[in-house]
């Protein structure tokens, strides 16, 4: 039905919207970076196991598959690290300009993990990407330190999630993440521990706004973000779910010119930059699209 149909991109562009709001939380958020994603990740592991438990969704898995999925938290903290202390070198406009060259880092890391030929436009794109990259920290050399932050944080989410599309061919979606929120507490923990910090009454002792924002982004941000674009895929392809996400980083900064103008206004040639990126991250989502497409015809054919 037209109506269900609508109602379904509607929440998908919720959920979106939702992503972008990420970067801001990050903002508003008075912690440490590091401090950030423990919570963050202790949190929506929590919920996660309370979902599991209520779902009634079987958490059996082999000793090399943790492994494999330990692996996989780590670097998924590493990406959150990076972005959230990209926010506090830079501000939210430069982490998620620099989130959008994943897209660059995916031509040439899919077709290593995937032992597949790196195509021609995959490299135009990606020169394109630099490009605008190279507008970007030329305009705003004041934030090159979160401009290198947010660049590592791309490549630690585009590595990710090419792992994870490796993962997801055996596993649920779910007991995938609740393994990897779990792994990236632990290696957090060991990491802080490590630096000297101790988790005392000081580490637990937040302000009132901390924790509502720490618990929003848990909870909307994470465990049901992640749960919401997984059921959604059941009602729109998966290819207009990920060109739909492509968009996060602009309703991020949207959002956070609103909430903080003064210091998210950029120079002009920070939008251009920022467009070229965005541009070519669709329009990478669309030729792949047309290739799927076409592989797929050509095998029936044949």
């Amino acid at each position: 039905m037209p109506n269900a149909k609508l109602k379904h991109y509607l929440h998908l562009h919720v959920l979106v919207i939702i992503a972008g709001f990420t970067a801001v939380l990050g903002e508003l958020i008075t912690i440490g970076a590091l401090e950030l994603v423990w919570y963050r990740m202790a949190m929506a592991g929590i919920l996660m196991f309370i979902y599991i438990k209520i779902a009634r969704i079987n958490l059996t898995i082999s000793k090399k598959t943790f492994f494999q999925f330990s692996i996989a938290g780590i670097i998924i903290a590493l990406h959150w690290i990076t972005f959230f202390e990209a926010i506090n070198q830079a501000n939210v406009s430069i982490a998620l300009a620099m989130f959008s060259s994943g897209a660059f880092f995916a031509s040439f890391i899919e077709p290593i993990l995937f032992k597949r030929r790196i195509l021609g436009y995959e490299i135009i794109f990606g020169i394109i990407v630099i490009l605008g990259v190279f507008l970007i920290t030329s305009s705003e050399m004041g934030y090159f330190n979160g401009i290198v932050l947010g660049l590592f944080s791309a490549l630690f989410s585009t590595l990710f999630a090419v792992i994870n599309g490796l993962f997801i061919e055996k596993h649920s979606a779910t007991v995938i993440s609740f393994y990897e929120f779990i792994s990236g507490v632990l290696f957090l923990t060991v990491f802080i521990l490590l630096t000297g910090k101790t988790f005392n009454a000081e580490f637990f002792t937040l302000s009132t706004s901390d924790w509502v924002y720490l618990f929003i982004l848990a909870s909307v941000c994470t465990a049901y973000a992640f749960i919401g674009s997984v059921a959604i895929m059941r009602y729109i392809s998966p290819f207009t779910v990920i060109l739909s996400y492509n968009l996060e980083p602009v309703y991020g900064i949207a959002i956070a010119l609103v909430l903080f103008p003064e210091t998210e206004r950029m120079s002009p040639q920070f939008y251009i930059g920022a467009i070229l990126i965005l541009i070519t991250v669709l329009f990478d989502a669309v030729f792949k699209n047309y290739k799927r497409h076409r592989d797929k015809i050509n095998s029936i054919t044949n």
